[in-house]
């Protein structure tokens, strides 16, 4: 079995050109994940395929990745309007990074939305590859009617529902034909010494010659070839099928890929697991492309037994049908095997960099429905993260509910809806709060006395303390100057965790930072005296003190990194305006060509504005990561605002 990804924007018509090319020589058999990833099995040119039909929205742009982990090649779905390019970069970025051959579709060309060489033109700032037309359009005044291939130079006036059929290539077209078909000839005898001498010498190659170069330069990976056509009238169907066949690369040559990625002796790579959902009343079901021999129901995969074999498109077990290299099947009870990873028979092996999926941006607190929900929550997202890599589940910081990180939006509802679908888990969800602090702003000294007389022994501890304010991010210090035994060195511990304690929660309600607390003198009684007096006459005189210190609420500020195209930069300096943020610069993304890595410091209670903002501004391609970098003042209404929030139980902390 051969296999391909088919990817893309969204509205770009992936999967109607899925559709179109398993329809071609007999009806496909389908199925799907509840992650929206689609395949279909078909046959073309006495040949078994699947394809891949990678889900449409940036959000999912994850599993499009672990697709390709386990794809000969993969079709590029991109909109004939030159202004929607840029929807493409992040494909094409992961098309490059993972090293899969590409072919570069521009579907719905029946409609009148722009040049051809404008799309590529607009495109090509996004690949460091060639993208190589191997085709034009004809054209009838604004309507596209057909194409002409640049290697055969044969034209082709496309039918309605019927096979194309064969023209001369029309006057207004030649000349047109003759400068694209010069260009496709130059570029590929940058990888052919044999063509480079041909032209040097006038003379005119085969078509037989051109199409092995072409085969071999998409194998080896040098060039995007681009293919046009309309998949919803059928159009460019069966050439772009035909240039799979003929010039994708067999599985071996994939598993040469990910054996050198993965740095693994390819003898022993025998499959890569790629994908993987959750089923009611099934379980977790893994796809698996079989990259050697040997695979069957019970055999060692990855450590362990392999589970049972299941057919994708029925889900029913054929033990009789053993999956050979290239196959794509199911398999439960295989809860054993991560996704995505390499797999050799006694041992897993990581995925390469590359399919690490983009940072989530989206935070959010799941509220479970009932008890019984919010037991059964912390297991079953901990599942969902093991099968769909661009979640992230952590606990919040003081309530401890279950937080988590999504892609955005789409991937957040589709979260929710497995979770009561699958799971029979009811959720709400809610913005989690940023977690503010508070200090003093200036030092101030404090006596005082705890007694206590109680029928037996009493409670006896004096002290006189010195609070101050700490440098920013100092945190709590401890000192004494204690002379003469006022206080008793094993009673100084005690003071100290007292004022320890008295940080917990100052005036304004959040936990006090940056302060620092010196015992400058005491008395303590023979009999009275205790660590447990001592400990509370220094909890109940740093707390006092902390009434009196004019404290000041503190705000998060987190150093935020950016990746977006090019175009979109200048627009970021005014959202983080906007928002209280102050911008730290930017610099080209080295790694990727046409994109920029954006760098500035934004406010914690910001960080939700921030991602929808970001998604608006850069059409859901941008995305950032964040770290915590410092905290700092904040007055006002704002934070006159947030400590009236914090007296209300849940709202903020």
């Amino acid at each position: 079995m051969r296999c391909f990804t088919v990817l893309g924007p969204s509205q770009t018509g992936k999967s109607t050109v899925v559709e179109k090319l398993g329809s071609l020589e007999g009806a496909p058999r389908k199925s799907s994940s509840t992650y929206g990833l689609n395949l279909t099995e078909f046959t073309f040119g006495n040949e078994a395929w699947c394809a891949l039909d990678a889900p449409g929205p940036n959000e999912a742009l994850a599993h499009a990745q672990h697709a390709l982990l386990a794809s000969d090649a993969c079709i590029l779905c991109v909109s004939p309007a030159p202004a929607e390019a840029v929807l493409a970069a992040p494909y094409l970025r992961i098309v490059e990074a993972s090293g899969t051959p590409c072919i570069l579709f521009v579907n719905r060309m029946d409609e009148p939305r722009g040049q051809l060489r404008d799309v590529i033109a607009a495109l090509q700032d996004y690949t460091n590859h060639t993208l190589l037309l191997r085709q034009i359009p004809i054209r009838e005044g604004d309507r596209v009617i057909g194409s002409c291939d640049l290697i055969s130079e044969r034209a082709w006036r496309y039918r309605e529902g019927q096979t194309s059929a064969l023209i001369a290539i029309p006057e207004s077209t030649a000349e047109r034909e003759h400068e694209a078909r010069t260009e496709l000839l130059e570029h590929l005898s940058e990888f052919d010494d044999w063509l480079l001498e041909e032209l040097i010498e006038d003379r005119e190659p085969s078509s037989d010659a051109l199409y092995a170069i072409s085969s071999r330069v998409l194998r080896e990976n040098k060039i995007i070839p681009v293919l046009i056509g309309a998949a919803i009238h059928g159009n460019g169907m069966t050439r772009l099928m035909k240039a799979l066949r003929h010039e994708a690369p067999p599985v071996g040559v994939l598993r040469q890929r990910l054996a050198h990625t993965g740095s693994v002796d390819e003898g022993k790579l025998v499959a890569v697991s790629f994908h993987a959902y959750h089923r009611q009343n099934v379980g977790k079901t893994v796809l698996v492309r079989a990259l050697g021999e040997g695979l069957r129901q019970g055999a060692s995969l990855g450590g362990s037994s392999l589970g049972a074999v299941q057919n994708l498109a029925n889900g029913r077990s054929n033990l009789a049908v053993l999956p050979a290299p290239g196959d794509v099947f199911a398999t439960v009870k295989s809860d054993h095997l991560p996704v995505p990873s390499l797999l050799t028979p006694g041992a897993v092996i990581a995925p390469p960099e590359w399919t690490e999926p983009p940072t989530p941006m989206l935070e959010r607190i799941l509220v479970p429905g009932s008890e019984r929900d919010e037991n059964k929550l912390s297991e079953t997202l901990a599942k969902l993260s093991e099968t769909d890599r661009g979640l992230k589940v952590l606990q919040e910081e003081g309530t401890g509910a279950q937080l988590v990180r999504a892609q955005g939006p789409v991937h957040l509802r589709d979260l929710c809806r497995t979770l009561s679908d699958v799971f029979h888990i009811s959720v709400t969800d809610r913005t989690p709060s940023p977690i503010y602090r508070e200090t003093i702003t200036k030092p101030l000294e404090v006596h005082y006395r705890h007694r206590k007389q109680t029928g037996g022994a009493g409670q006896f501890a004096d002290v006189k303390l010195s609070i101050h304010p700490n440098e920013r991010g100092q945190g709590f210090t401890f000192g004494e100057t204690i002379k003469g035994g006022a206080v008793p060195r094993n009673y100084i511990p005690a003071v100290e965790a007292g004022a320890r304690e008295a940080m917990e929660k100052g005036p304004l309600g959040f936990e006090v930072i940056d302060v620092g607390v010196t015992l400058l003198d005491g008395q303590h009684h023979t009999v009275d005296s205790s660590e447990h007096a001592f400990r509370t006459a220094s909890k109940m005189g740093v707390r006092q003190a902390l009434s009196e210190g004019s404290t000041v609420l503190m705000q998060p500020v987190f150093r935020s990194e950016f990746h977006i195209p090019s175009v979109y930069s200048g627009s970021l300096v005014q959202i983080v305006a906007a928002l209280n943020g102050q911008v730290l610069g930017f610099d080209r993304d080295e790694t990727t060509k046409g994109w920029d890595i954006f760098r500035a410091l934004v406010p914690g209670g910001a960080l939700n504005d921030l991602a929808r903002a970001l998604r608006s501004a850069t059409q859901g391609i941008g995305y950032f990561s964040k770290s915590f970098d410092h905290f700092e003042e904040l007055y006002g209404k704002e934070a006159d605002a947030i400590v009236r929030a914090n007296e209300k139980p849940g709202t903020a902390h």
